[in-house]
């Protein structure tokens, strides 16, 4: 993955691009509690200057793109993924529901190129999700990079394929990390994402789908493996939430008014 390795080592310049340009998305919920104090705040900042952050600074690229409940191929949502490469071949990503400093982190996914995903065992395999639909539908993007970057960047991701588990389902109202974990998989042919969804991502990102999946026409998307995407085949596979507090509703479009929280 040299493009991933050589973009994800970003320049100041290249990460300017990469970030300040992007339209800002607000977290849909609220966390509880009293607002931060004055002490509160003060630490933060202190911490800010005065402890590394090796992990959080190797979070150099952002992703946007749409997950949905394994088992619940109806109820989805739009993920913010925030990677870090860890090989030519493996990537790892904290996924939030947002794009600005309220914004809750909602899981983690791993992406593996083909070869490594290839060598896998069959049962795990079912638990993760081919890449290849999301890069040719132009639903995975990569916002505020030049397009001959994004293009190279998806051409790499179009041979991918991710784990993904969600740790708190704030697109189910849940203000807190509620429930268990649940694994989420990506969409694999059209007509399966909301088109209602999609569409209200790229208004607000400024994202000509037309033209995005257009100048895609070219990248080659492999056949994905038959033993990836388990829930295509029936091969449903989900932590059952002994509370009960995991209930699957319908998708909640992220609110385009930025104004409407904090965007801190």
């Amino acid at each position: 993955m040299k493009f991933i390795t050589c973009c994800l080592g970003l320049s100041a310049a290249c990460l300017a691009l990469w970030g300040c340009s992007t339209p800002r998305t607000v977290s849909p919920v609220d966390a509880p509690g009293n607002a931060e104090s004055g002490t509160t705040k003060l630490l933060e900042a202190g911490a800010a200057l005065l402890q590394d952050k090796p992990p959080i600074e190797a979070l150099n690229a952002y992703l946007d793109g749409f997950h949905f409940y394994n088992g619940h191929p109806d109820i989805q949502m739009e993920a913010h993924h925030y990677c870090s490469v860890l090989s030519e071949d493996a990537i790892q990503c904290v996924i939030y529901d947002g794009n600005t400093r309220s914004a809750k982190i909602m899981g983690v996914e791993y992406i593996i190129d083909q070869k490594l995903f290839s060598h896998l065992p069959a049962k795990e395999k079912a638990m993760w999700h081919s890449h290849g639909h999301e890069v040719s539908s132009g639903q995975l993007v990569a916002p505020g990079i030049p397009a001959p970057a994004e293009h190279a960047l998806m051409q790499r991701l179009a041979h991918t394929y991710g784990k993904t588990w969600h740790t708190w389902h704030t697109d189910q109202d849940k203000a807190l990390p509620l429930g268990v974990p649940q694994l989420m998989m990506g969409f694999t042919a059209d007509g399966q994402a909301n088109p209602a969804m999609v569409e209200q991502r790229n208004r607000r990102l400024g994202i000509d789908a037309a033209k995005s999946k257009a100048q895609r026409a070219d990248i080659r998307v492999p056949t994905p493996d038959p033993q990836a995407n388990g829930w295509q085949r029936g091969d449903v596979i989900q932590i059952v939430d002994p509370t009960g507090a995991h209930l699957h509703r319908p998708t909640r479009a992220t609110p385009e008014n930025t104004n409407s929280r904090s965007s801190r």
